[in-house]
């Protein structure tokens, strides 16, 4: 099932996790209607602008499947508002890096977080959007002690 014309279900449902451990990972229609929305107002002007397929490393998150990678209790990825983007190794010439700037600079959304990796590349990017009340909120994901924090991006 095509969500908009770059991306399809499978894509942003695909999990590992979920198929090894038989959970299921079937976005509610309310959930879909998230997906489609983020899909036109974030991945396909990313898709367009990069002229180059963009690579969802997580997507969509059923509360179960959630709950047994121990994701965040108020993840986006369970609303169908959120992606991860990683574009290292896509041998497109896109950086995750530039995939971040572009967003920071160009779109609307809820939460961007440059997740991990170095000052200069995250090891992928994570962006939400809603249909009301996006943040803009930028952020840095950091580990420290074993924890994960987050600093805001100014």
């Amino acid at each position: 099932m095509k969500i908009s014309t770059h991306l399809n279900l499978a894509e942003v449902t695909r999990s590992d996790a979920a198929k090894r451990h038989g959970i299921d990972n079937t976005p509610t229609a309310e959930h879909l209607e998230n997906f489609k929305l983020l899909a036109e107002k974030v991945f396909e002007p990313i898709r367009l602008h990069f002229k180059t397929p963009i690579f969802i490393s997580s997507g969509y998150r059923s509360q179960a499947l959630n709950a047994f990678i121990k994701g965040s209790a108020t993840s986006q990825h369970c609303k169908g508002q959120a992606i991860d983007i990683d574009m290292d190794g896509s041998n497109a010439g896109v950086t995750n890096k530039m995939v971040f700037d572009f967003i920071k600079d160009r779109l609307e959304f809820d939460q961007l977080i440059w997740e991990f990796g170095t000052d200069t590349n995250p090891d992928w990017v994570h962006v939400s959007y809603s249909k009301t009340g996006n943040r803009k909120q930028k952020l840095k994901a950091v580990r420290s002690g074993g924890k994960t924090s987050y600093i805001n991006i100014p």
